[in-house]
């Protein structure tokens, strides 16, 4: 039975092998997950359960202790040296081992090669030491493989435990995060720390201790070389301290082009998350053109870097492959131009202590600084105001003041904005329901309870008082249905129900409750306000905010605030006979119910996120977590890709690259081959010399005849040239190809993204699109070129092994074919299993990512709430699951590797035995180099297929089905629309193909000029309406603006002759112009006179930089208000016919909402506008309303006329808005109809025809 079926036993293995360490035995607990792994699909049960001392929670309270040790504000490098060092330096001893072997080695090859060059078939003493010779040889590749994969495992397991930490001790501090501090970052760059920066710590660690062992052993070498070929050594010896400071300055050089690439990457994700949060409106302004020029801009600038960064690697890589053959050449020449003969013992004796040499200082000393200087950019990065510990009581730490006031009362209550004077006391537990809802991953049961117990009989009560009942009806599984991304499985009129559930559930001494009905319509507003907040917490303190005036009749006291100053206190009847504006207030802005559905605010600086939107797969639950945090929706299928399916995909294989990249890898691979086997050839032709001691006469004189040394040296030194330029060519040939690809790739998903329709965006979430252009497309750019080059690099590397091998032990070729074929065995045996393990890595380390994002939206909610500790034992629950699959990546990688080395080492035995000394020391030579060399390049192999995954997802991203053209051949008239008439002839509108039908069969005509209201339910139809207009999905039926087909001209064209007001007001980040107008077709005074229409010009020159201002992401330093207000100058700049206000007023408070309503009846009077209502009192003054029911004309008609019928929707309508304003609005529409009459008699007669 599989360990993983018994908690205790899959630990008690784990723990075997940690305790015993004996490699080639532990991995045999692996056996039966690699036998369930090749005959079915892997999943999180199969896992093994994470080690106590590796558990999320020890690691950073253990981190925590060392931090609390220090007196003053710890340094985070400090803290992290004294907590890890005693266990990693223990690890340096297997380092040392393996690099004193590499050493010895070499010197046993000497001995061997010896024998066969004084070979004696009579002298069996001499027989029985080369046994003994060749017995060291293939001990020491053992003892090798043994050691290598016993450091490596340690050491990366040390890297988890230090990253595990820090993104522990990294959402501690995010918990503790206050508005003001949030407003200094953002949500992805603090995801970044946990996707990329920790990353670091697993790297390092792996390298870190070669800088010491690499100087040691490069001494040691330097004396055995010394002892072999004398002073000769010292001139390799100089080339390899000239490459040492080499690339080391490449290490530092490729950390600068990192932190400046990241720098323009943060920048383009945070830009690509902007265009597809905001892509509806993008879509509607028809502004796909200056961001897509912004996006290609950045992306410009950032593949100039990596392109840099690349040529850089690909030098780096070159002169890596080219190390050895120069330091050999250079040493060899040296030796015999100082008279010296050389030998094939002195030959491949040096060639090896090179060899072992080159790894350590040309590689692995210079990764460790490079990886060293990474990480302290890492580590920089991550200490976020030198406060990462320090963190008291969970409580907010550096808040600053905020703007807006009615919110700032409560954060002030709450804690979240300390008070600079007077005395604010609390006594009693607090709850608190958020402006905007909050709602995280998990079913909505368990967003309700929020960590309480289930009692039956008060959950059903709150969930009738909060109207939530008939909808956990309706939902597929009641309240175990799942909640999206960003509760994308509710409309916000649930989630703003559930918000208010959550708080009404807790059973607390306060509630604090900010402007919870302003989601929801005027029949549930009522409901909640009565069953609810005057219901089931009649009982309990409540401070309600609200814009919702009607309601306030029922308060104990009115708090009346304006610009952070409290003007009038009292009870309603009090401030009605105080003569304050509010009695005014109260009669002329006395406000309309909600439509249901509809967010209270645009996303605040919490919710713009990369991360929130990791894709999330099925399998991202976490089964120690039993709270609701069940399965979250499927994201797409895992791709497995052949390398065959991606080479045709990615197009790489173009003519530059077959002609160029193609032949440039097998002539440097024939070139390094050839001048190793030419000077084995010398040395063999040297040895017959010296065998024969051939003696010629010339001149009467005997003189021992010796080698054309001009002709030997002139051929080594053509072949070493000749693989250092095709080296050097094919690295940069091969990046140049790989990173033009990934740019091409991007920007065709790029376009691709902005041609699809918005429907696409509707039913995939926001992380998912975003995974494709950060982590997707990183892969691309960075791990994708240099992994595919370096596997290609060691793939032909080992060809010629095999081929020299070969071609002087031709009977090798027969055990090789069994070795081969065991070895396609092991390999596809293994990438069943390891595709497997990475799919769950990754789908393991998303939910760590979401919980990061849902808890910082959620900050102020789980500070209320006292449950910081419960996210945070979840946090560390996700954080466990992702290191099981990771601890499996470790131990599955060195599954693998063990076989593939023991499959080296019996080759090397097979290879130590030949006759000829020259044969011999190349082949053993080569094969000794295959240690190492043949797993890494398998596992470079199953990797590259890996990342093809990522390639898969990019080409799957530039095949979207695409919206219909922004441009035709058929082009309106430039002053077109002239008058605004918009005529509907049986118009059917669905959202997609296989979607229901919103829009029936509609035929309505609204006039130039005309004001007209449209309302309805949810669902009725009234935002379907809008879109059919603006063809974000194509309808059926016809369409006229001014007599022109809609269907038949571009989308731009169409959009462009259009403004909207959308009730989300969406601000870019970039400068208050661009946002203004991004084509820059308008002078500077029109957009200060739009801003004085708005009353936004005192505003915005208080600003910095004015108009040139950048603002911050999504206009967060922006009120809800004011980010309306820009919107309506957007509209007023355009001066287009049409207008569409797609219910503008209903986040805004009752003055924004007035100076609105009176800028679109000055400066739009010559207009059509079409204003899809959310407050009665707003369109009760238009001409006509239309009134929609189920995607169907229920009434159309001057709003008296309307009122007549007592069984029609909008009446009713009208009396839920309570009496007094049903009064109002009937007074209203019955002065309206009187001033209409007669523009109504001579306008319909003109109409008639073009109705019928």
């Amino acid at each position: 039975m599989h360990c993983s079926a018994h908690p205790e036993c899959n630990t008690t293995c784990i723990e075997l092998f940690i305790s015993t360490s004996s490699l080639p035995f532990f991995v045999s607990w692996l056996n039966p997950l690699f036998r369930i792994g090749y005959k079915r699909r892997l999943e999180e049960d199969d896992m093994y359960k994470v080690l106590p001392e590796d558990g999320s929670e020890r690691l950073g309270e253990e981190l925590q202790r060392y931090a609390a040790k220090e007196l003053r504000p710890p340094k985070l490098t400090k803290v992290l040296i004294k907590c890890y060092w005693k266990p990693y330096a223990v690890l340096g001893i297997f380092t040392l081992i393996e690099e004193v072997i590499k050493v010895i080695q070499p010197v046993f090859l000497g001995k061997l090669i010896q024998y066969f060059e004084n070979y004696d078939p009579d002298n069996m003493d001499a027989l029985y030491e080369a046994f003994g010779y060749a017995a060291g040889v293939c001990l020491s590749t053992l003892i090798l493989a043994i050691t290598h994969h016993l450091y490596f495992f340690h050491v990366q397991r040390t890297g988890m435990k230090m990253r595990v930490a820090m993104c522990h001790m990294i959402y501690k501090k995010a918990l503790c995060l206050s508005s003001a501090a949030m407003g200094k970052t953002t949500t992805g760059q603090i995801v970044n720390l946990l996707s990329n920066d920790v990353n670091k710590f697993d790297e390092v660690t792996i390298f870190l201790h070669f800088l010491w062992v690499g100087p040691l052993q490069a001494a040691a070498v330097l004396g055995l070389l010394w002892v072999e070929i004398g002073p000769s050594c010292l001139a390799g010896m100089a080339v390899l301290v000239i490459l040492m400071p080499t690339q080391t300055m490449f290490g530092r050089l490729f950390s600068k082009f990192r932190s400046k690439t990241a720098a323009l990457t943060d920048n383009r994700i945070r830009t690509m998350n902007e265009v597809v949060s905001g892509i509806r409106i993008i879509k509607m302004y028809a502004w796909e053109k200056p961001f897509s020029a912004l996006v290609n801009d950045v992306r410009r600038k950032e593949i100039s870097k990596i392109m840099s960064s690349s040529y850089l690697r690909g030098l780096n890589m070159a002169s890596f492959f080219a190390a050895s053959k120069i330091i050999v050449f250079i040493t060899f020449t040296v030796y015999v131009l100082l008279g010296n003969t050389i030998s094939a013992s002195r030959v491949f004796v040096a060639v090896s202590l090179y060899s072992a040499v080159r790894l350590t200082v040309t590689l692995f000393f210079p990764s460790a600084i490079e990886k060293l200087s990474e990480t302290r950019i890492s580590v920089r990065r991550i200490k976020v105001q030198n406060t990462l510990f320090i963190c008291e009581s969970g409580r907010p730490i550096s808040p600053e003041p905020v703007t807006h006031s009615k919110s700032s009362l409560l954060s002030a209550i709450l804690g979240e904005l300390p008070h600079d004077k007077g005395v604010l006391k609390v006594k009693g537990q607090l709850t608190y329901a958020s402006q905007q809802p909050w709602v995280f991953p998990g079913t909505i049961r368990s967003n309700i309870l929020f960590g309480k117990a289930l009692h039956p009989q008060k959950y059903e009560k709150v969930l009738r008082a909060c109207a939530l009942k008939r909808d956990m009806e309706l939902l597929p599984d009641g309240d175990l249905t799942v909640i999206g991304d960003r509760g994308a499985t509710l409309s916000g009129g649930q989630k703003a129900r559930v918000n208010l559930a959550r708080a009404v559930y807790q059973d607390a001494d306060i509630y604090l409750l900010d402007d919870p009905l302003s989601a929801v319509d005027a029949e549930v507003g009522r409901h909640l306000f009565e069953q609810c907040i005057c219901g089931i917490l009649k009982n309990k303190p409540r401070i309600l905010v609200t814009h919702q005036l009607q309601y306030l009749q029922a308060a104990n006291q009115i708090l009346v605030l304006k610009e952070g100053h409290m003007v009038a206190r009292g009870t309603y009847s009090e401030l009605q006979r105080s003569g304050v504006d509010f009695t005014s207030l109260l009669k002329r802005e006395e406000e309309g119910p909600q439509a249901p559905g509809v967010e209270t605010e645009s996303r605040s600086p919490c919710s713009r996120t990369l991360s929130q939107n990791s894709e999330v797969s099925h399998t991202s639950s976490i089964r120690s977590v039993k709270d609701g945090t069940e399965q979250l929706p499927v994201g797409p299928a895992h791709f497995r890709s052949t390398a065959l399916v991606v080479w045709k995909k990615l197009n790489l294989m173009t003519t530059s690259l077959n002609d160029i990249g193609l032949l440039t890898c097998f002539c440097v691979q024939a070139a390094y081959i050839l001048q190793d086997w030419w000077l084995a050839y010398w040395a063999g032709e040297q040895e017959k010399l010296n065998v024969n001691g051939t003696v010629t006469i010339q001149n009467g004189v005997n003189v021992t005849e010796q080698l054309n040394l001009d002709f030997y040296l002139g051929i080594y030194a053509g072949l070493t040239g000749a693989t250092l330029i095709f080296g050097f060519a094919r690295s940069l040939v091969m990046f140049n190809v790989l990173v033009k690809a990934a740019q091409s790739l991007h920007n065709r998903m790029f376009n691709s993204i902005l041609r699809t329709p918005v429907r696409f965006f509707d039913v995939n979430p926001i992380g998912r699109v975003l995974n494709r252009f950060s982590k997707d497309i990183g892969q691309l750019d960075a791990a994708l070129p240099w992994t595919f080059v370096d596997f290609i690099q060691i793939f032909l590397q080992i060809i010629g092994v095999v081929a020299v091998a070969a071609s002087v032990i031709p009977w090798i070729l027969i055990p090789l074919v069994p070795l081969v074929i065991v070895f396609l065995f092991l390999r596809r045996y293994f990438l069943q299993t390891s595709r497997d393990v990475k799919r769950l890595e990754s789908t393991t380390r998303s939910p760590v990512f979401s919980h990061l994002s849902s808890s910082l939206q959620g900050l102020w909610t789980i500070r209320a709430f006292r449950a910081e500790e419960r996210f945070q034992n979840t946090f560390d629950a996700y954080q466990d699951l992702h290191s099981e699959s990771w601890f499996l990546f470790l131990v599955t990688s060195r599954w693998f590797a063990v076989r593939l080395d023991g499959m080296c080492a019996v080759f090397v035995t097979i290879t130590a035995f030949e006759v000829e000394a020259g044969s011999v020391g190349l082949a053993l030579s080569y094969a000794v180099t295959l240690m190492g060399m043949f797993q890494w390049g398998v596992r470079q192999s199953a990797e590259v297929e890996n990342m093809m995954t990522s390639v898969e997802r990019v080409v799957e991203y530039t095949e979207l089905e695409s919206e219909a053209p922004w441009e035709t051949q058929k082009r309106p008239p430039p002053e077109w629309p002239s008058q605004g008439l918009i005529t509907f002839d049986r118009v059917s509108f669905s959202y997609s193909s296989d979607g229901p039908v919103v829009l029936k069969d509609m035929k309505a005509m609204f006039r130039p000029k005309e004001k007209v209201g449209i309302v309805g339910r949810t669902g009725a139809g009234k935002s379907s309406l809008v879109s059919a207009l603006f063809r974000l999905a194509e309808p059926e039926g016809r369409i006229y603006i001014d007599g022109v087909l809609t269907s038949e001209i571009g989308l731009h064209d169409l959009r462009q002759k259009m403004s909207i007001i959308p009730q989300d007001p969406v601000l870019f980040t970039g400068t208050m112009r661009k946002n203004l107008d991004p084509f820059s077709q308008h002078t500077d005074e029109d957009l200060w006179n739009a801003l004085q229409e708005v009353q936004l010009k005192s505003v915005v020159e208080e600003l910095p930089n004015k108009m040139e201002t950048v603002l911050a992401e999504s206009g967060s330093n922006f009120s809800v208000g004011q980010r309306q207000l820009v919107c309506l100058a957007r509209a007023i700049l355009r001066k287009n016919r049409i207008l569409i206000i797609d219910e503008a007023t209903a986040n805004v408070d009752p003055r924004t909402d007035e100076l609105i309503q009176k800028t679109i009846r000055d400066k739009f009077r010559e207009c059509t506008v079409l204003t899809i209502a959310h407050r009665l009192n707003t369109i009760i003054d238009s001409d006509r309303i239309l009134v929609l029911d189920a995607g169907q004309i229920h009434e159309y008609d001057e709003p008296y006329t309307l009122l007549q019928n007592h069984d029609g929707i909008f009446f009713k309508m009208v009396q839920q808005t309570g009496r007094q304003e049903a009064v109002s609005l009937l007074q209203s529409a019955k002065q309206v109809s009187s001033t209409l009459t007669q523009q109504s008699m001579s306008t319909s007669l003109s109409h008639s025809v073009l109705w019928q």
